[in-house]
């Protein structure tokens, strides 16, 4: 008798259900974002808002007045109420013979001042990186920070008593060689040099300190590999230490040469005198002569309006430059 066998299918793989697509949850919106944010880090807002009330108040608030620069401005009728003019003070300025005198001397000024207080800064920073001595470097920095604080009017004093012709050592030292007295505040072709190195003298301990601060954040393995590749003192600082704080550098060209029609009004002024005003009237001091002195206020506004509206387009256009060659900028 011979057994039969059922042979029963195996069962069906169960059908592979399809994963279940997960709905991400809603993002909050911005609104809700903001204020889980601003009750988080309510402390470091706070912090804020002393400086973004200084500049509503003395830097965005202002800027609605200088509409007088398109009005005949009448203390009377106010900034608002005055009659307007349209560019009738701007046509002014450019047919008046000064322009282009106050015009040349502000931007050789600030050329010069930008190139020569551009790379010492540079130097001195990277000096003083390299040196081992704690005290000697500590000296050499107090030596030259000390000089920032001293006031801009407390500085001319200094130089003018260093250049007097009669009291000051510097025509007393020449005088040794036989070479006679020299009224250097008085020649208008020494003026930008007594400007722009007084100048350089006062600031490069403080710029100088920026630049540290970039050499401290430069990777000390760097400076390593560089040894052990062979590479000499100087070839660590051109390799390694320049490309480590040329972002740093080409922002502060780049504010400096945005800022260089708007050299500083103090100093100049304080250094100008009948004998040098060939060289020594800018835009700056020309502005106060003609609004506080003269009161043409109008004109004045007109004047620090076109004054401010070039050192915007040279912001931008050294910004441009700057980002294409380096790649590094003020908004990158």
């Amino acid at each position: 008798m011979s057994a039969t066998f059922e042979v029963k299918p195996a069962p069906a793989a169960p059908a592979r259900t399809e994963a279940v697509k997960r709905t991400p949850p809603p993002r909050p919106s911005r609104r809700t974002a903001a204020g889980r944010s601003l009750r988080r880090h309510w402390q470091l807002y706070l912090l804020i808002v002393v400086p973004l009330a200084y500049f509503v108040i003395f830097k965005y608030i202002p800027i609605a007045n200088a509409v007088i620069a398109f009005k005949n401005y009448s203390p009377v009728k106010g900034p608002w109420g005055s009659d307007w003019v349209g560019f009738k003070n701007f046509e002014l300025f450019f047919q008046n013979p000064v322009f282009w005198t106050l015009v040349k001397n502000t931007f050789f000024l600030a050329a010069y001042t930008v190139l020569a207080s551009f790379p010492i800064p540079i130097i001195l920073a990277i000096a003083l990186n390299e040196i081992r001595n704690g005290r000697f470097k500590k000296t050499v920095q107090l030596v030259t920070y000390a000089p920032y604080f001293i006031s801009t009017v407390v500085v001319v004093s200094m130089t003018i008593l260093v250049l007097s012709p009669r009291l000051g050592f510097v025509n007393d030292a020449i005088g040794l060689f036989g070479v006679p007295q020299i009224d250097f505040l008085g020649r208008p072709d020494y003026f930008r040099h007594i400007y722009v190195w007084s100048d350089v003298w006062q600031t490069t301990g403080y710029s100088a300190v920026i630049y540290l601060a970039a050499l401290s954040g430069i990777d000390p393995a760097l400076h390593e590999s560089a040894r052990i590749d062979g590479a000499s003192r100087l070839q660590r600082i051109w390799n390694v230490d320049l490309p480590g704080i040329m972002p740093t550098a080409v922002i502060i060209l780049v504010l400096g040469v945005g800022n260089i029609m708007s050299i500083g009004f103090e100093k100049a002024f304080l250094l100008q005198n009948p004998l040098n005003t060939a060289q020594s009237e800018i835009i700056a001091t020309y502005v106060y002569k003609t609004g506080l002195l003269n009161a043409d206020f109008s004109m004045a506004t007109a004047i620090g309006l076109f004054n401010s509206v070039i050192n915007l387009f040279l912001l931008l256009g050294v910004n441009f430059v700057a980002k294409r060659i380096t790649g590094n900028g003020l908004w990158s």
